[in-house]
C-alpha cells in the first residue's frame, strides 16, 4: 500500500498525462490551439473521475482497473484519444511515456 504522499503524486501525474494526451489529440485531430468544446468536456470528465478514483493506491492505469468508472460513451472517447495520443506522447513527454511502458509491462508480467 502506498503512503499518502506517493498517492497524491501519482494522482497529479495521472491527471497531467491524461490532460496532455487529450490536448495532443485535440491539437492534431481538430487543428486547434485551445481545447475544442468536446475535448474540454472529456478532459473535465476524465479529471473528475481521476480525482474521485477509490483505487488510486492499488491500480496502475485506468485501462487495467477492474472497476470502470467512466460512462460507456466517455470510455469510448478516451480510448480513441489514447489510441491516437499514446504512441505520439513519447515525443512530447518521453519520461512519462517510458514510465507508462515500464508499469504496463510490469503489470502484464505479474
Amino acid at each position: 500500500m502506498m503512503d499518502e504522499k506517493k498517492i497524491s503524486r501519482k494522482l497529479q501525474h495521472e491527471r497531467r498525462i491524461v490532460a496532455d494526451m487529450i490536448a495532443l489529440y485535440c491539437r492534431k485531430k481538430h487543428s486547434t490551439k485551445e481545447l475544442c468544446n468536446d475535448c474540454r468536456t472529456l478532459a473535465e470528465y476524465a479529471d473528475r473521475r481521476t480525482m474521485a478514483c477509490p483505487k488510486m493506491a492499488e491500480k496502475t492505469f485506468c485501462s487495467q482497473c477492474k472497476s470502470h468508472c467512466y460512462r460507456q460513451d466517455m470510455r469510448e472517447r478516451i480510448r480513441e484519444v489514447m489510441r491516437f495520443a499514446g504512441p505520439r506522447i513519447i515525443l512530447h513527454h518521453p519520461i512519462a511515456a517510458l514510465r507508462h511502458l515500464y508499469y504496463s509491462k510490469l503489470k502484464k508480467s505479474n
